[in-house]
């Protein structure tokens, strides 16, 4: 693979095996210059590692990103930059996390998918699987990184995902795992607190929603009962919606997934049961 015009981003899970290669004294070693989705080879000389089309890291910059276990890096115009950002709107700090697969979205410091023995993509298809078949209009809550919007659009016929904060987008655009997102047609984007936007959504126009909000202590309303009568309005007849929520074996997580279950079947929701596996409730419409 040729790196020519990609953005080259880069952790410490692909820059330590090539410190180690190059501490062993060799010349050439393979990378991935996009989070693990590819590899291509690369040089090493005394000042640094250097990729086929030019471009070029000092071995400093390469320890700094290996000392850094809990951040990604763009490489831009020769220099490292940190995919992190600040929102003045929410007033909170968002950056991109390694994993051994795809990075997760960390948020004030919390990460937006499962990671303790799983990965963030397969968290993501353990959600899908829970709502299956994922097919029709679909609507997903909470876009984040995207992962949620693209692994649904590999069977449904279109997928409508909201984002409240338009940064969390600039976050996803440097994350090569979220290509799908900004480049599949099946995916239209909405920009909008979906405690709003929903409300001008029009009635039974979804076969299924899939709401994976932030947690409730973030995005209380997103919780609400008057939240869930929107998601059931919106869902055609014989629709399911899937919710996350959490560990449901932990303290918060049993009272939250209690809540849940509670509001969902007074917003007319049936069927309402836990999808342990996945962490969250499948409601039926």
């Amino acid at each position: 693979m040729k790196t020519e015009g990609m953005k080259i981003v880069l952790s410490w899970y692909q820059v330590e095996p090539v410190l180690k290669a190059h501490k062993q004294g060799k010349n050439v070693s393979e990378i991935s210059p996009d989070l693990g989705i590819s590899q291509v080879k690369v040089h090493m000389e005394a000042g640094g590692m250097s990729f086929a089309d030019g471009r070029h890291i000092p071995w400093e910059q390469l320890e700094e990103i290996n000392r850094n276990r809990s951040s990604c890096f763009v490489l831009e115009e020769g220099q490292l930059r940190k995919v992190q950002a600040y929102s003045e709107l929410l007033q909170r700090y968002y950056s991109l996390m390694p994993t051994s697969s795809a990075p997760t979205l960390l948020v004030s410091g919390l990460p937006m998918h499962r990671i303790k023995d799983t990965t963030p993509d397969a968290d993501t298809r353990q959600k899908i699987k829970a709502l299956h078949p994922v097919v029709g209009q679909v609507l997903d809550t909470a876009t984040g990184l995207g992962y949620t919007a693209m692994v649904a659009a590999e069977t449904a016929n279109h997928v409508t995902t909201i984002e409240l904060d338009p940064l969390v987008l600039e976050i996803a655009d440097d994350n090569p795992w979220s290509h799908g997102l900004f480049e599949n047609p099946k995916i239209t984007q909405l920009i909008g607190d979906s405690f709003d936007v929903v409300e001008e959504l029009e009635s039974g126009s979804f076969q299924c929603i899939l709401h994976d909000p932030p947690v409730i202590n973030l995005a209380g309303d997103l919780y609400s009962g008057e939240f869930y009568a929107q998601l059931y309005r919106l869902l055609s007849n014989n629709g399911r919606l899937f919710h996350y929520i959490g560990n449901p074996e932990s303290k918060s997580g049993h009272a939250t997934t209690s809540g849940v279950m509670r509001r969902l079947r007074e917003a007319g929701f049936r069927d309402v049961v836990m999808a342990r596996r996945a962490f969250g409730v499948l409601a039926y419409k």
